[in-house]
């Protein structure tokens, strides 16, 4: 039974996501200050940056369902405290392992949180505008790594002790939303298998294991180029400029997520194929316009790559999911896009690793050009295989929006066309929500 008052409660959960989203994204411009303060080289930065995706794919995996059984509400209150108490810890963090500790804490309950918060979203969709709610959960995460890195930019510029007030600020906002979910109704009916649910399962529908295949190197370039940008993005753009203002550093990871969140919006009315396609196309004409600035000691150049490493993000992001999902069954979903995510969060963190430990040993000059030139084959691959290839699936995947509203129309026969018209957050598809599932059956 949803709440007789949508649109607060609606309002509420997308700030939820933005939030947690800003928060994950807020120690990037800060990575120098701690690199300054307490001599960490560049391999630490990348293992703190890790660590925080891989336990967030380890939350995701193990409490995707739980709201389901718990309840939104506590799920989301539980994580939200966790969440503050993690940047609480950051603010007091006085090194490399404690740092590191922050960060495993803040994954883990950004996991939680994200999947309770986006399934709420799924149970508060009106039924006028049925995609409203998948179009935020794509659009949130995006916005709120922006807002992130640019609330941290000028807490340095501006805001005294900005490596504490900055986490103090995003602490009381977690605990105002703490109350207010605990004040808010709940959207679903909880239900036993609270500890059954916590068993992670990751696998591919049969249906969607070939469109699963082609686009997967595509996904695993842009998240790679996503994970250098996040973790090493303020060192490489003290190596083009070292004179640049501290800020600067922080900005292109800003550059790179609002690019991202405006392509997120802007290709749904594509074709999944499409738009996986234009993305990946953008990926090595990305690395090609980084390497350019680093070598014509250019940082609007370099800026120009985060952009238009944004618009690859953004596009393969939402057409690769697409694609993957257009012919998988309700049932299957959940599993299909954990399979999907597994496979994003380790292409995000174990090549930054990687560029760690190579700048560590030959310096990022080296670093970055071993790295460009492996997301770019990655990019080049893929684009290969999708043209070379046809599935059902990626041929006629339809394109959100309206475009996509029409489609239904006139292929209600297929079961599973909801998938493809618009961009099913995996917020949602991991938490399973009966609300999506009623919905699907009808």
């Amino acid at each position: 039974m949803l709440p007789t008052g949508k649109r607060p409660p609606f309002a509420l959960n997308a700030s939820v996501l933005i939030a947690l989203l800003a928060a994950s994204s807020a120690p990037t411009p800060l990575y120098p200050v701690y690199q300054d303060r307490w001599g960490l080289s560049a391999l630490s930065v990348t293992v703190v940056f890790s660590a925080y995706a891989l336990a967030l794919l380890a939350a995701l995996l193990t409490t995707g369902a739980l709201s389901d059984h718990l309840g939104r509400r506590p799920v989301l209150v539980g994580s939200l405290l966790l969440e503050a108490v993690a940047v609480a810890a950051l603010a007091s963090a006085d090194g490399a392992d404690t740092l590191i500790a922050a960060r495993v804490l803040q994954g883990l309950a950004t996991g939680a949180a994200t999947s309770a918060a986006g399934a709420a979203l799924v149970d508060l969709d009106p039924p006028g505008r049925p995609g409203r709610s998948a179009l935020t959960n794509s659009v949130a995460p995006a916005a709120g790594m922006a807002a992130g890195v640019l609330a941290a930019t000028l807490f340095i510029r501006y805001a005294p002790g900005p490596t504490v007030t900055v986490y103090l600020a995003l602490a009381l906002v977690f605990l105002l939303q703490a109350g207010a979910v605990a004040l808010s109704p709940e959207t679903t009916r909880p239900h036993a298998g609270a500890w059954r649910s916590l068993r992670p399962r990751v696998a591919v529908s049969p249906p969607a294991r070939r469109a699963f295949l082609i686009s997967g190197a595509g996904v695993v370039a842009v998240w790679a180029l996503g994970g250098f940008y996040s973790s090493l993005g303020p060192a490489f753009v003290r190596l083009v400029a070292p004179g640049a203002p501290q800020a600067a550093g922080g900005m292109v990871f800003f550059t790179l997520s609002l690019s991202a969140a405006v392509t997120v919006w802007t290709t749904r009315v594509l074709r999944p194929l499409t738009a996986t396609v234009v993305g990946c196309a953008a990926v090595p004409a990305a690395v090609a316009l980084s390497l350019a600035g680093m070598h014509l000691v250019s940082l609007p150049a370099v800026f120009a790559a985060a952009l238009l490493a944004g618009v690859a993000f953004g596009a393969v992001a939402q057409g690769s999911m697409r694609m993957v999902l257009a012919r998988v069954p309700q049932s299957d979903r959940s599993t299909t896009l954990a399979a999907y995510y597994v496979l994003s969060y380790v292409a995000m963190s174990l090549p930054a690793v990687g560029a760690g430990v190579l700048t560590q040993s030959y310096g990022l000059w080296t670093a970055a050009h071993l790295y460009a030139a492996l997301v770019a084959l990655l990019a080049t691959a893929a684009l290969l295989t999708l043209a070379l290839t046809r599935t059902p699936a990626v041929a006629a995947g339809p394109a959100a929006g309206s475009g996509g509203r029409r489609l239904r129309s006139r292929q209600a026969v297929v079961g599973t066309a909801r998938c493809g018209d618009t961009l099913e957050s995996w917020h949602q598809a991991m938490n399973g929500s009966r609300a999506t599932r009623e919905r699907a059956r009808a």
